[in-house]
């Protein structure tokens, strides 16, 4: 189950990034903050994971 949700995180930063990266390109700021919250949810489960994995062990 944990590598499962790493994997998520870390699909939803690139997720995040893309659209970023995309939004800035084209100078979409709605995208472009889309894709910032998009990478702080991944980070923010990522880190959840990380809390996790100490306790753990």
């Amino acid at each position: 189950m944990a590598k499962e949700q790493k994997a998520k995180a870390k699909a939803e930063q690139a997720k995040g990034k893309a659209k970023e990266a995309v939004g800035r390109a084209t100078g979409d700021d709605a995208l472009t903050a889309e894709g910032k919250g998009g990478r702080s949810k991944g980070d923010a489960r990522q880190a959840k994971e990380k809390a996790k994995d100490v306790f753990k062990h």
